[in-house]
């Protein structure tokens, strides 16, 4: 069976829906929702007639199941649904009556219930322990320089909610640096799209003087799931729920870099998992710590195959 994945063209989205969707066994493609111009000013559960606010989305025969991500795509993917007489799973609060999807499947930290919706502990994700393992064989002799631990560094940016401009970085290189020196591990950090140019210069300007490598790349050569695998530990900018989702699927510990700003749905995030024994905020006299991988996606993935017969 194919799943059609509808959201708005987000690397995150785009992550969640796909790992819903291969941790149930389904084949999957992706429908973007490109919005017209005038209606993208208004939040679309306020959208008369929807799909005709948006670019066509075209379900292909042998489809059977809709997977839609946030707030526009629960709007679009529950309209598609309706349209081609098929069920409709909603990954994240749709900001509209959980009854008017199949399914829904939230995060804790959204603080929504009902007899129709699972809860996932961390965002949804396609990281999984095989994946992991190709990675690691194809990564560490590039990312590990010796035989000492293995620090990764995941970086976010500004999202409207944090800051992370070249002031934060030069914060971040500072405590980098101790933490490395005081637990004598090496290290590498890669930014994300969103990452500042002018911060990414800092920790070039910083870090690599200390033999940490500052590394970007995209397709075959992204170093970002090698640096999953091959991690002894992992820290992570606060920013992003998805990024410290998948680190905390690995059996690394997990940082959480503080950022200036606010997000309550991010604080109650990192809660959940700090409760769990799995994350710490970052200090650079922090040490490592025992934990176990957690990933709730296989288990909701499981149970979204139950209760839709699929």
């Amino acid at each position: 069976m194919k799943a059609i994945i509808i959201a708005e063209d987000f690397a995150g989205m785009r992550a969640q829906g796909a790992g819903l969707a291969e941790k149930a066994g389904l084949e999957w493609d992706f429908r973007p929702v490109r919005i017209h111009p005038f209606w993208s000013r208004f939040p679309a559960r306020y959208w008369p007639s929807p799909l005709r606010r948006v670019d066509p989305i075209r379900i292909p025969e042998g489809t059977g199941l809709i997977i839609c991500i946030g707030g526009t795509g629960g709007v679009i993917g529950r309209a598609v649904a309706r349209r081609e007489g098929l069920p409709v799973v909603q990954i994240q609060n749709p900001r509209m009556p959980v009854s008017k999807f199949d399914l829904v499947i939230a995060n804790t930290h959204d603080g929504i219930s009902g007899p129709n919706v699972l809860i996932s502990r961390n965002a949804l994700h396609p990281v999984t322990p095989q994946k992991l393992a190709v990675a690691r064989t194809e990564w560490e002799g590039r990312l590990k320089q010796d035989a000492r631990p293995l620090l990764s560094i995941l970086v976010g940016g500004a999202n409207g909610r944090f800051s992370l401009g070249p002031v934060e970085a030069e914060r971040m290189a500072d405590g980098i640096i101790t933490f490395t020196k005081r637990n004598a591990m090496q290290a590498v950090l890669t930014p994300s799209r969103r990452t500042d140019p002018a911060a990414v210069a800092v920790f070039r300007e910083r870090l690599e003087p200390h033999g940490i490598a500052v590394l970007t790349g995209s397709g075959d050569d992204n170093p970002y799931l090698g640096m999953l695998a091959c991690a002894d530990m992992i820290a992570v900018t606060t920013d992003s729920v998805s990024m410290i989702s998948e680190a905390v699927a690995t059996s690394a510990p997990v940082l959480v870099f503080p950022l200036p700003g606010r997000s309550s749905r991010i604080s109650r995030f990192v809660k959940t998992l700090e409760d769990a024994g799995r994350v710490k905020w970052f200090d650079p006299a922090q040490v490592p710590w025992d934990v176990m991988p957690l990933d709730d996606t296989p288990l909701v993935a499981r149970e979204m195959r139950r209760r839709l017969k699929l």
